[in-house]
């Protein structure tokens, strides 16, 4: 029993922090879409949009910055599920016993199914963001998909010229900087995968992403082997029999 108290006591501030991180994925979603509608809405280009409002762009590229850096960081704990698991188990076990416990005012079992279901997921954050973008394009049918995608394969372009200039590189003033443009890339590669009808990989798509997988692999293989399992995992079209070959083998 003393046992069973020393868990639940550790697992508790666990849940809470979970909790937080699944609501800020939720504001997330609402921010992302509120930024695609300024950054491609008409008369303006994506591009010129990209150039007139870099603020906005700069939030945006944050936005993917962390989801990267957090879903990198969930894939490396697996107790995640583990203890989740045991704290739902738990509070079941207590409501056929009639335990009224103080923290399930704060994670009851409806936002524990909720929450469950999120962090089921390999890289929970990059997918809110892909449905997120998926249902921004599907709820704005009088926009030109072209807006959306094009927005996202410039600034997967802006990213790989900086990535592989060393003019650029040479002024990133820590290895931060480049990381920040690597998650970006990869991230945007990743939300124009879901989006566009033939995905990212097809030889019809305006991001080259030959050259930005070899961005990647040119780094140290602890900087980027989080990255590659993104473009692996969570895109959409990678194993479509479109893929070029060549680009199938840089990712294996």
């Amino acid at each position: 029993m003393v046992l069973q108290e020393r868990a639940w006591n550790a697992v508790c501030p666990l849940v809470i922090r979970l909790k937080k991180f699944y609501g800020f994925s939720l504001r997330l979603e609402k921010a992302l879409q509120s930024l695609l509608e300024c950054l491609t809405c008409p008369p303006a280009s994506p591009t010129q949009h990209l150039e007139r409002e870099q603020a906005l762009a700069k939030q945006f590229a944050e936005i993917l910055h962390f989801t990267l850096r957090f879903d990198e960081v969930k894939m490396r704990i697996p107790a995640i599920q583990n203890d989740f698991s045991y704290y739902r188990r738990t509070i079941s076990r207590n409501r056929i016993n009639n335990m009224n416990l103080d923290i399930e005012s704060e994670v009851n079992n409806e936002m524990a199914n909720r929450m469950s279901l999120f962090y089921a997921e390999a890289t929970p954050m990059l997918k809110t963001l892909s449905t997120a973008t998926t249902n921004f394009v599907s709820e704005n049918k009088t926009l030109p998909l072209e807006n959306t995608t094009d927005c996202l394969s410039t600034m997967a372009s802006v990213c790989k010229v900086m990535l592989e200039t060393p003019d650029y590189t040479s002024r990133f003033n820590s290895e931060d900087t480049l990381l920040f443009c690597m998650r970006v890339m990869v991230g945007v590669i990743i939300l124009y995968d879901h989006v566009h009808p033939n995905g990212a990989f097809n030889k019809s798509s305006k991001i080259d992403m030959k050259g930005c997988i070899k961005v990647l692999k040119d780094q140290p293989a602890d900087n980027v082997e989080g990255l590659l399992n993104a473009l692996k995992f969570t895109t959409k079209h990678l194993n479509d029999e479109s893929t070029p070959k060549n680009i199938r083998t840089m990712l294996q």
